[in-house]
């Protein structure tokens, strides 16, 4: 699989490709399923949630930097973070997996002022690092422009989406939250999809954030 590696930047960068409704040849992940979710492809428009990246494993379904869940397989593993209003679902959610996940917690999350409340019990994608992947073979129902709307914590970096493993977007998170664990939830650029139909997208991001959904909402009805 390839991974375009533009510089980054501070400007939202929309890219227009020819690219074909098509999950590319030879690709050998799964849509993300389990004995809570059975909703197949996840649906644009509509929310993508970050911690239900495709079945496949290292290099094909994501790409981590280490081979250990930090939150599922070891915070979560601790007495302390397994929180009375969750459930051994949420303390170890996809914890043989290597990418770090967690969940939005009473003591963590939703104890003090957020510019959006995450929710309870919210999974998330933590502990990030520079040049990590994930990938989502989603149903995109309509082709169009749509808007990208992140929810998330900490710095305003930037992150990268590609269709089918072509480049589609550079979106900038527009504030810092102040806290990986204090969240906003904003637009931070567009995606276009040429056509409807089954199409992998990969989320490319770097360190320094918790990223919990990506919205996806047309502009060109």
């Amino acid at each position: 699989m390839s991974i375009f590696n533009s510089a980054r930047g501070t400007a939202i960068l929309t890219f227009t490709l020819n690219i074909h409704a098509a999950l590319p040849p030879g690709y050998q992940g799964r849509p993300f399923h389990d004995s809570v979710y059975s909703g197949g492809p996840q649906i644009i428009p509509g929310r993508v949630e970050c911690a239900y990246y495709d079945l496949g494993g290292e290099g094909v379904a994501y790409h981590s930097l280490d081979n250990t869940n930090h939150g599922s397989a070891e915070l979560n593993q601790q007495p302390l973070h397994q929180r009375p209003q969750a459930s051994p679902y949420f303390w170890n959610f996809r914890k043989n997996e290597a990418v770090s996940i967690s969940y939005t917690k009473d003591f963590a999350d939703l104890n003090h002022t957020n510019l959006v409340n995450p929710g309870t019990n919210q999974l998330y994608i933590g502990w990030t690092a520079e040049g990590e992947w994930c990938n989502y073979t989603v149903n995109v129902k309509k082709a169009g422009t749509y808007k990208v709307i992140a929810l998330y914590g900490n710095k305003p970096n930037t992150f990268k989406f590609s269709i089918n493993n072509h480049p589609a977007a550079e979106c900038k998170l527009p504030v810092d939250t102040g806290s990986m664990h204090k969240w906003n939830k904003a637009e931070v650029g567009t995606i276009t999809f040429l056509e409807a139909g089954l199409q992998l997208l990969t989320f490319q991001y770097n360190s320094g954030n918790n990223f919990a959904y990506f919205e996806f909402a047309q502009v060109d009805k």
